[in-house]
């Protein structure tokens, strides 16, 4: 496996050179992300950015994410418009290098959480989701806003979007997927690129909207979409792992062959449709993180692995989740356990 960190540009306060001192890391997942959805992301912006990452002594073979416009998961007439944007963008990243694009199918909202910075036992803050909470929000009016949403809603703003979805079933989004991915799997066949869906997060319907890559039976559906070895998973811990529904080890087994990037993170539910984002070490929350690595490692895994969303400890600030020390210790305990499992199997 190899070891890597999100990375937000520039004006991340997490720096390459920080990344860079963190034991066996060998690259960064970034993107561009001052270009709307939907549009062409210049080559040269692409080669300037792999020189800046190169030339910190880290690799930029994944990039999170290349988003999806929204015309395309609602299976409006332009989105072959953003679909071709897509190829292009497809091809300019293998261009410079990229093996793995990540992106997710979720209608209108990214990840989602009730509260950014909720004070655990310990001191430290993290993010979390409360049903009850969240059940009470209303998007249309505002109150909830979250760092990595895409907020370019186009003409009539996100009330017009939200009444868009209003008949829209599920069915409809594995069909508007299917069309997707007949379209962009030729392109990353021929460029020899592997995309990695992202699951749902949480792995549920939220504000009515529906959300399809969730479960066992709905990942093995996608792969059916398009039979490819290019066409392929980001397998998230935390994401699956915050219903007690999936089991990740036996999904990591199943699926190992076609999964492409793995996010690791611990979740802890105080209840079924809740969750808190927990410290890496597996007794801090619900998910087994020993099992989980040897289920990637018992697969002969050999994508990309990142520490997912830490909590913010030692006084640190910054973006929500993506705090340096957190991460920097998750990647080194998911180090420490591959290290052990390849002693063991000696």
């Amino acid at each position: 496996m190899k070891m890597t960190f999100r990375w937000y540009g520039k004006d991340d306060p997490v720096t390459l050179e920080k990344i860079r001192q963190i034991p066996g890391m060998t690259g960064v997942v970034t993107a561009i992300y001052d270009i709307p959805v939907g549009e062409v992301w210049p080559l040269e912006r692409i080669m300037a950015l792999k020189k800046t990452i190169n030339d910190a002594g880290l690799e930029m073979e994944v990039i999170e994410s290349v988003p999806v416009h929204e015309d395309i998961k609602l299976g409006l007439p332009t989105r072959d418009k953003y679909i071709e944007n897509y190829k292009t963008n497809i091809r300019n990243l293998a261009q410079a290098g990229v093996k793995c694009i990540c992106y997710n199918f979720m209608p209108v909202f990214d990840w989602t959480r009730s509260n950014l910075d909720y004070k655990l036992e310990d001191g430290s803050s993290a993010l979390v989701y409360y049903k009850s909470d969240v059940d009470k929000m209303n998007p249309k009016s505002g109150e909830l806003s979250l760092p990595g949403w895409d907020t370019s809603y186009g003409q009539g703003g996100l009330g017009h979007l939200l009444d868009q979805y209003k008949d829209f079933t599920e069915e409809d989004l594995w069909n508007n997927l299917q069309y997707f991915l007949k379209e962009i799997i030729a392109v990353a066949e021929e460029v020899r690129v592997k995309m990695a869906i992202h699951p749902d997060d949480p792995p549920w319907s939220i504000f009515g909207l529906p959300r399809i890559i969730t479960t066992s039976d709905n990942l093995r559906r996608f792969l059916s979409l398009v039979d490819s070895p290019y066409n392929g998973l980001t397998h998230c811990s935390g994401s699956l792992g915050a219903t007690g529904k999936n089991d990740i080890p036996a999904m990591i087994r199943e699926f190992g062959k076609r999964i492409h990037f793995a996010h690791i993170r611990n979740v802890k539910r105080p209840e079924e449709g809740s969750f808190e984002e927990a410290a890496h070490l597996s007794k801090c929350g619900d998910l087994d993180m020993v099992e989980i690595l040897r289920a990637y490692y018992e697969s002969g895994f050999e994508g990309y692995i990142r520490p997912d969303h830490g909590r913010m400890i030692w006084g640190e600030t910054g973006k929500p989740g993506y705090g340096l020390y957190d991460r920097a210790l998750g990647a080194t305990y998911i180090n420490g356990i591959w290290e052990t499992l390849e002693k063991l199997d000696k």
